[in-house]
Protein backbone atom coordinates (compact mmCIF):
# COMPACT_ATOMS: atom_id res chain seq x y z
CA UNK A 1 0.00 0.00 0.00
CA UNK A 2 1.23 3.41 -0.51
CA UNK A 3 2.71 5.61 1.81
CA UNK A 4 0.86 8.63 1.39
CA UNK A 5 -2.24 6.66 1.70
CA UNK A 6 -1.12 4.75 5.04
CA UNK A 7 -0.53 7.81 6.46
CA UNK A 8 -3.68 9.24 5.36
CA UNK A 9 -5.60 6.39 7.13
CA UNK A 10 -3.62 6.75 10.43
CA UNK A 11 -4.25 10.46 10.43
CA UNK A 12 -8.13 9.82 9.69
CA UNK A 13 -8.32 6.89 12.41
CA UNK A 14 -6.26 8.50 15.08
CA UNK A 15 -8.15 12.32 14.16
CA UNK A 16 -11.91 10.28 14.27
CA UNK A 17 -11.09 7.99 17.17
CA UNK A 18 -9.36 10.83 19.49
CA UNK A 19 -12.84 13.18 20.15
CA UNK A 20 -14.81 10.01 20.88
CA UNK A 21 -11.97 8.69 23.35
CA UNK A 22 -11.86 12.63 25.12
CA UNK A 23 -16.46 12.19 25.32
CA UNK A 24 -15.90 8.92 27.07
CA UNK A 25 -12.82 10.71 29.23
CA UNK A 26 -15.11 12.99 30.32
CA UNK A 27 -17.58 10.14 31.53
CA UNK A 28 -14.80 8.56 33.14
CA UNK A 29 -13.99 11.50 35.32
CA UNK A 30 -17.68 12.11 36.27
CA UNK A 31 -18.01 8.25 37.19
CA UNK A 32 -14.95 8.34 38.77
CA UNK A 33 -15.67 11.70 40.56
CA UNK A 34 -18.55 10.17 41.69
CA UNK A 35 -16.90 7.01 43.31
CA UNK A 36 -14.36 9.46 45.36
CA UNK A 37 -17.32 11.70 46.40
CA UNK A 38 -19.86 8.69 47.46
CA UNK A 39 -21.96 9.48 45.07
CA UNK A 40 -23.71 8.24 41.45
CA UNK A 41 -22.26 10.44 39.17
CA UNK A 42 -24.78 9.76 35.38
CA UNK A 43 -26.43 6.90 34.83
CA UNK A 44 -29.66 8.05 33.49
CA UNK A 45 -28.67 8.54 29.41
CA UNK A 46 -28.63 5.01 28.59
CA UNK A 47 -27.36 1.80 30.01
CA UNK A 48 -25.06 2.78 33.21
CA UNK A 49 -25.31 5.86 31.57
CA UNK A 50 -22.85 5.28 28.67
CA UNK A 51 -24.55 7.56 26.32
CA UNK A 52 -24.11 10.30 28.18
CA UNK A 53 -21.37 11.82 26.07
CA UNK A 54 -23.59 11.43 22.95
CA UNK A 55 -26.54 13.47 24.71
CA UNK A 56 -23.63 15.96 25.38
CA UNK A 57 -22.37 16.31 22.43
CA UNK A 58 -25.55 16.66 21.00
CA UNK A 59 -26.45 18.99 23.34
CA UNK A 60 -23.08 20.92 22.28
CA UNK A 61 -23.93 21.28 18.62
CA UNK A 62 -27.39 22.48 19.20
CA UNK A 63 -26.57 25.28 21.50
CA UNK A 64 -27.05 28.79 20.39
CA UNK A 65 -23.29 29.87 19.69
CA UNK A 66 -23.30 33.05 21.04
CA UNK A 67 -20.56 35.45 20.66
CA UNK A 68 -20.94 38.67 22.77
CA UNK A 69 -20.63 41.99 20.94
CA UNK A 70 -17.68 43.25 23.18
CA UNK A 71 -14.76 40.82 21.93
CA UNK A 72 -12.55 40.57 19.32
CA UNK A 73 -14.53 38.26 16.75
CA UNK A 74 -11.28 37.14 14.89
CA UNK A 75 -8.93 36.48 17.67
CA UNK A 76 -12.41 35.28 19.69
CA UNK A 77 -12.94 32.57 17.42
CA UNK A 78 -9.02 31.39 16.45
CA UNK A 79 -8.45 30.80 20.11
CA UNK A 80 -9.96 27.39 20.38
CA UNK A 81 -8.69 26.15 17.01
CA UNK A 82 -5.57 26.58 17.94
CA UNK A 83 -5.69 24.62 21.06
CA UNK A 84 -7.17 21.83 19.30
CA UNK A 85 -5.24 21.93 16.55
CA UNK A 86 -2.03 22.02 18.57
CA UNK A 87 -2.58 19.55 20.80
CA UNK A 88 -3.30 17.09 18.06
CA UNK A 89 -0.34 18.03 16.01
CA UNK A 90 1.80 16.79 18.73
CA UNK A 91 0.43 13.34 19.01
CA UNK A 92 1.36 12.61 15.21
CA UNK A 93 4.85 11.67 16.20
CA UNK A 94 3.56 9.55 19.43
CA UNK A 95 3.71 5.88 19.12
CA UNK A 96 0.05 4.46 20.25
CA UNK A 97 1.62 0.61 19.30
CA UNK A 98 4.27 -1.50 18.04
CA UNK A 99 6.31 0.26 15.95
CA UNK A 100 8.76 -1.57 13.79
CA UNK A 101 7.66 -4.86 14.98
CA UNK A 102 7.49 -8.42 12.91
CA UNK A 103 4.57 -9.76 12.29
CA UNK A 104 2.64 -6.99 12.29
CA UNK A 105 0.54 -6.52 9.34
CA UNK A 106 1.67 -4.40 7.08
CA UNK A 107 -0.85 -1.75 6.48
CA UNK A 108 -0.92 -0.91 9.97
CA UNK A 109 1.21 1.66 11.64
CA UNK A 110 1.03 2.74 14.82
CA UNK A 111 2.43 6.22 14.05
CA UNK A 112 0.86 9.09 12.01
CA UNK A 113 4.85 10.22 11.71
CA UNK A 114 7.68 7.66 11.99
CA UNK A 115 11.28 8.38 11.73
CA UNK A 116 10.81 11.66 13.23
CA UNK A 117 14.60 11.92 14.82
CA UNK A 118 13.55 15.01 16.94
CA UNK A 119 10.36 13.38 18.06
CA UNK A 120 10.90 14.85 21.25
CA UNK A 121 11.50 18.24 20.49
CA UNK A 122 8.65 18.39 18.37
CA UNK A 123 6.53 17.34 20.98
CA UNK A 124 7.66 20.21 23.14
CA UNK A 125 7.58 22.72 20.57
CA UNK A 126 4.49 21.73 19.78
CA UNK A 127 2.87 21.38 22.60
CA UNK A 128 4.32 25.16 23.66
CA UNK A 129 2.38 27.16 21.16
CA UNK A 130 -1.18 25.59 22.54
CA UNK A 131 -0.59 28.55 25.45
CA UNK A 132 -1.34 30.86 22.13
CA UNK A 133 -5.09 29.46 22.57
CA UNK A 134 -5.34 30.08 25.92
CA UNK A 135 -3.70 33.94 25.83
CA UNK A 136 -5.43 34.87 22.66
CA UNK A 137 -8.62 33.84 23.98
CA UNK A 138 -8.38 35.19 27.41
CA UNK A 139 -7.40 38.36 25.57
CA UNK A 140 -10.18 38.62 23.02
CA UNK A 141 -12.92 37.93 26.02
CA UNK A 142 -12.63 42.23 26.84
CA UNK A 143 -12.93 40.51 30.28
CA UNK A 144 -11.39 40.91 33.40
CA UNK A 145 -11.49 37.30 34.26
CA UNK A 146 -10.33 36.26 31.61
CA UNK A 147 -7.47 38.62 31.14
CA UNK A 148 -6.36 36.83 34.67
CA UNK A 149 -7.08 34.01 33.54
CA UNK A 150 -4.87 34.31 30.29
CA UNK A 151 -1.79 35.91 32.58
CA UNK A 152 -1.71 33.28 34.93
CA UNK A 153 -1.61 30.82 31.81
CA UNK A 154 1.17 32.30 30.18
CA UNK A 155 3.57 32.58 33.58
CA UNK A 156 2.11 29.05 34.04
CA UNK A 157 3.09 27.27 31.34
CA UNK A 158 6.24 29.59 31.04
CA UNK A 159 7.83 28.35 34.15
CA UNK A 160 6.76 24.37 34.09
CA UNK A 161 8.32 24.37 30.60
CA UNK A 162 11.87 24.66 31.81
CA UNK A 163 11.99 21.58 34.06
CA UNK A 164 9.12 19.86 31.33
CA UNK A 165 12.03 19.54 29.49
CA UNK A 166 14.77 19.26 31.83
CA UNK A 167 13.52 16.29 33.43
CA UNK A 168 13.94 14.21 30.33
CA UNK A 169 17.18 15.44 29.09
CA UNK A 170 18.49 12.24 31.15
CA UNK A 171 16.52 10.08 29.18
CA UNK A 172 18.18 11.37 26.16
CA UNK A 173 21.65 11.04 27.79
CA UNK A 174 20.96 7.81 28.38
CA UNK A 175 19.28 6.61 25.47
CA UNK A 176 21.61 8.69 23.14
CA UNK A 177 18.32 9.89 21.02
CA UNK A 178 15.45 11.92 21.21
CA UNK A 179 13.78 9.92 18.91
CA UNK A 180 10.88 8.36 21.22
CA UNK A 181 10.60 4.89 18.89
CA UNK A 182 14.14 4.57 19.41
CA UNK A 183 13.33 5.47 23.50
CA UNK A 184 11.02 2.44 23.37
CA UNK A 185 12.93 -0.26 21.77
CA UNK A 186 16.07 0.10 23.67
CA UNK A 187 13.70 -0.23 26.84
CA UNK A 188 12.29 -3.35 25.14
CA UNK A 189 15.38 -4.64 23.93
CA UNK A 190 16.77 -4.31 27.49
CA UNK A 191 13.56 -5.83 28.89
CA UNK A 192 12.14 -5.20 32.45
CA UNK A 193 15.18 -3.99 34.47
CA UNK A 194 16.11 -2.08 31.41
CA UNK A 195 13.02 0.47 32.08
CA UNK A 196 13.53 3.92 32.80
CA UNK A 197 11.28 4.28 35.69
CA UNK A 198 14.36 2.33 37.85
CA UNK A 199 16.94 4.61 37.05
CA UNK A 200 15.00 8.72 36.67
CA UNK A 201 12.31 7.91 39.19
CA UNK A 202 12.99 11.33 39.87
CA UNK A 203 12.50 12.75 36.27
CA UNK A 204 9.58 10.49 35.91
CA UNK A 205 7.85 12.38 39.15
CA UNK A 206 9.21 15.84 37.88
CA UNK A 207 7.82 15.33 34.12
CA UNK A 208 4.68 14.25 35.44
CA UNK A 209 3.89 16.88 37.42
CA UNK A 210 5.24 19.46 34.94
CA UNK A 211 2.76 17.60 32.14
CA UNK A 212 0.09 18.51 34.84
CA UNK A 213 0.44 22.25 34.91
CA UNK A 214 1.25 22.63 31.47
CA UNK A 215 -2.54 20.98 31.03
CA UNK A 216 -4.47 23.19 33.12
CA UNK A 217 -5.42 19.80 34.98
CA UNK A 218 -5.97 20.28 39.01
CA UNK A 219 -4.17 21.14 41.49
CA UNK A 220 -2.65 23.60 38.79
CA UNK A 221 -6.12 24.75 37.04
CA UNK A 222 -5.35 28.63 38.30
CA UNK A 223 -5.90 29.78 34.73
CA UNK A 224 -9.60 28.70 35.09
CA UNK A 225 -10.10 27.84 38.59
CA UNK A 226 -13.95 29.05 39.03
CA UNK A 227 -13.88 30.17 42.52
CA UNK A 228 -11.95 33.27 41.71
CA UNK A 229 -11.89 33.97 38.15
CA UNK A 230 -15.79 32.11 37.30
CA UNK A 231 -14.32 29.92 34.28
CA UNK A 232 -11.06 32.18 33.53
CA UNK A 233 -10.08 32.15 29.81
CA UNK A 234 -13.22 30.22 28.70
CA UNK A 235 -15.60 32.72 30.58
CA UNK A 236 -17.18 34.00 27.50
CA UNK A 237 -17.22 30.88 25.63
CA UNK A 238 -19.75 28.45 24.90
CA UNK A 239 -21.34 25.51 22.72
CA UNK A 240 -18.76 24.20 20.34
CA UNK A 241 -16.06 26.79 20.85
CA UNK A 242 -16.32 25.80 24.73
CA UNK A 243 -16.34 22.51 23.59
CA UNK A 244 -13.08 22.62 21.29
CA UNK A 245 -11.01 24.22 24.32
CA UNK A 246 -11.47 21.33 26.81
CA UNK A 247 -11.25 18.62 23.32
CA UNK A 248 -7.88 20.00 23.15
CA UNK A 249 -7.44 19.91 27.10
CA UNK A 250 -8.09 16.18 27.01
CA UNK A 251 -6.19 15.28 24.06
CA UNK A 252 -3.56 16.94 26.07
CA UNK A 253 -3.98 14.92 28.62
CA UNK A 254 -3.89 10.97 25.84
CA UNK A 255 -0.38 12.70 24.78
CA UNK A 256 1.13 13.43 28.29
CA UNK A 257 -0.02 9.40 29.13
CA UNK A 258 1.14 7.81 26.32
CA UNK A 259 4.73 9.78 26.96
CA UNK A 260 4.78 8.85 30.34
CA UNK A 261 4.40 5.25 29.20
CA UNK A 262 6.93 5.55 26.27
CA UNK A 263 9.59 6.99 28.48
CA UNK A 264 9.75 5.59 31.60
CA UNK A 265 7.78 1.88 31.71
CA UNK A 266 8.50 0.41 28.35
CA UNK A 267 5.60 1.24 26.12
CA UNK A 268 4.08 -1.86 24.86
CA UNK A 269 6.50 -4.10 26.83
CA UNK A 270 5.18 -6.07 29.66
CA UNK A 271 7.15 -9.16 30.72
CA UNK A 272 5.63 -12.58 30.26
CA UNK A 273 2.71 -11.33 27.95
CA UNK A 274 4.01 -8.19 25.43
CA UNK A 275 7.86 -9.46 24.53
CA UNK A 276 9.63 -8.49 21.29
CA UNK A 277 9.73 -11.88 20.63
CA UNK A 278 6.06 -12.98 21.08
CA UNK A 279 4.67 -14.57 17.59
CA UNK A 280 1.04 -15.81 19.01
CA UNK A 281 -1.58 -14.35 17.16
CA UNK A 282 -2.98 -11.27 17.26
CA UNK A 283 0.34 -10.17 19.36
CA UNK A 284 -0.02 -6.35 17.66
CA UNK A 285 -3.02 -5.85 19.40
CA UNK A 286 -1.97 -7.49 22.81
CA UNK A 287 0.80 -4.91 22.32
CA UNK A 288 -0.96 -1.93 21.01
CA UNK A 289 -3.50 -2.68 24.45
CA UNK A 290 -0.99 -2.65 26.97
CA UNK A 291 0.53 0.79 25.79
CA UNK A 292 -2.86 1.72 25.82
CA UNK A 293 -3.47 0.42 29.29
CA UNK A 294 -0.27 1.70 31.05
CA UNK A 295 -1.50 4.97 29.36
CA UNK A 296 -5.31 4.54 30.58
CA UNK A 297 -3.37 4.05 34.33
CA UNK A 298 -1.97 7.87 33.98
CA UNK A 299 -4.88 9.15 32.71
CA UNK A 300 -6.91 7.82 36.21
CA UNK A 301 -4.12 8.87 38.42
CA UNK A 302 -4.78 12.45 36.75
CA UNK A 303 -8.76 12.25 37.49
CA UNK A 304 -7.98 10.95 40.85
CA UNK A 305 -5.30 14.18 41.47
CA UNK A 306 -7.90 16.38 40.92
CA UNK A 307 -10.21 15.37 43.90
CA UNK A 308 -7.32 14.08 46.16
CA UNK A 309 -4.91 17.59 46.41
CA UNK A 310 -5.91 20.80 46.87
CA UNK A 311 -5.49 23.72 44.62
CA UNK A 312 -2.37 26.18 45.26
CA UNK A 313 -2.04 29.72 45.44
CA UNK A 314 -0.81 31.61 42.98
CA UNK A 315 2.04 31.87 44.50
CA UNK A 316 3.01 28.73 45.64
CA UNK A 317 2.74 27.29 41.95
CA UNK A 318 5.73 29.96 40.76
CA UNK A 319 7.49 28.54 44.13
CA UNK A 320 7.33 25.14 43.48
CA UNK A 321 8.31 25.39 40.07
CA UNK A 322 11.08 27.82 40.33
CA UNK A 323 12.67 26.86 43.78
CA UNK A 324 11.48 23.13 43.73
CA UNK A 325 11.12 21.63 40.27
CA UNK A 326 13.96 23.58 38.26
CA UNK A 327 16.72 22.90 40.95
CA UNK A 328 15.63 19.53 41.17
CA UNK A 329 15.30 18.88 37.53
CA UNK A 330 19.38 20.32 36.97
CA UNK A 331 20.20 18.45 39.83
CA UNK A 332 19.22 15.20 38.22
CA UNK A 333 20.75 15.78 35.31
CA UNK A 334 24.10 16.28 36.33
CA UNK A 335 23.48 13.24 38.24
CA UNK A 336 22.93 11.72 34.94
CA UNK A 337 26.45 12.97 33.27
CA UNK A 338 28.26 12.27 36.35
CA UNK A 339 27.09 8.65 36.17
CA UNK A 340 27.67 8.91 31.86
CA UNK A 341 30.93 10.16 32.33
CA UNK A 342 32.87 8.06 34.69
CA UNK A 343 30.53 4.70 32.85
CA UNK A 344 29.17 3.47 36.39
CA UNK A 345 26.27 1.34 36.07
CA UNK A 346 23.12 3.13 35.38
CA UNK A 347 21.75 1.79 39.02
CA UNK A 348 23.44 4.06 40.71
CA UNK A 349 20.93 6.47 39.85
CA UNK A 350 18.38 5.04 41.59
CA UNK A 351 19.45 5.65 45.22
CA UNK A 352 21.26 9.14 43.65
CA UNK A 353 17.33 10.48 42.82
CA UNK A 354 16.11 9.03 46.43
CA UNK A 355 19.12 10.96 47.91
CA UNK A 356 18.34 14.52 45.85
CA UNK A 357 14.96 13.88 46.46
CA UNK A 358 15.16 14.24 50.34
CA UNK A 359 18.27 16.64 50.25
CA UNK A 360 16.33 19.13 48.47
CA UNK A 361 13.20 18.49 51.26
CA UNK A 362 15.34 19.29 53.53
CA UNK A 363 16.98 22.55 52.05
CA UNK A 364 13.51 24.05 51.11
CA UNK A 365 12.48 23.06 54.79
CA UNK A 366 15.52 25.44 56.25
CA UNK A 367 15.02 27.96 53.73
CA UNK A 368 11.05 28.80 54.14
CA UNK A 369 11.94 28.37 58.17
CA UNK A 370 14.64 30.66 57.86
CA UNK A 371 12.29 33.32 55.75
CA UNK A 372 9.36 32.91 57.98
CA UNK A 373 12.01 34.13 60.80
CA UNK A 374 12.93 37.20 58.42
CA UNK A 375 9.51 38.81 58.79
CA UNK A 376 8.66 41.66 60.61
CA UNK A 377 7.02 40.65 64.05
CA UNK A 378 8.23 36.93 64.44
CA UNK A 379 10.33 37.86 67.29
CA UNK A 380 7.43 39.32 68.94
CA UNK A 381 4.86 36.85 68.06
CA UNK A 382 6.99 34.54 69.82
CA UNK A 383 6.98 36.63 72.83
CA UNK A 384 3.49 36.73 72.88
CA UNK A 385 2.98 33.35 72.15
CA UNK A 386 5.62 32.44 74.79
CA UNK A 387 3.38 34.62 77.17
CA UNK A 388 0.32 33.30 76.79
CA UNK A 389 1.68 29.41 77.09
CA UNK A 390 3.20 30.46 80.61
CA UNK A 391 -0.05 31.89 81.73
CA UNK A 392 -1.94 28.96 80.55
CA UNK A 393 0.34 26.75 82.53
CA UNK A 394 0.34 29.20 85.73
CA UNK A 395 -3.64 28.84 85.62
CA UNK A 396 -3.96 25.27 84.75
CA UNK A 397 -1.21 24.60 88.16
CA UNK A 398 -3.85 26.60 90.44
CA UNK A 399 -6.60 24.89 89.79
Amino acid sequence: MPELLITIITIAIVVGAIPGVCNYLILLERKLSAWMQDRVGPNRVGPLGLLQPLADGVKLLLKEEVIPPHVDRVLFLIAPGISVFTALLAFAVVPFGPVGVDGAPGFLRFIIAPGIDIGLVFIFAVGSLAVYGIVLGGWASNNKYSALGALRASAQVVSYEIPLGMSVLGIALMSGTVNLEEIMQQQIAGGFAAWNIWFQPLAALLFFTASLAEANRLPFDLAECEQELVGGWHTEYSALKWALFFLGEYTHMITISFLTSILFLGGWHLPGIAEPDSAYPLAWLVKMLVLMGKAFFFICMMIMLRWTIPRFRFDQLMELAWRVMIPLSLANLLMVMFVRHFELSNWWMLPGSAALFAAWGMISASLREAERRARPGYVRRKKVEAHHDGHAAGHAAAH
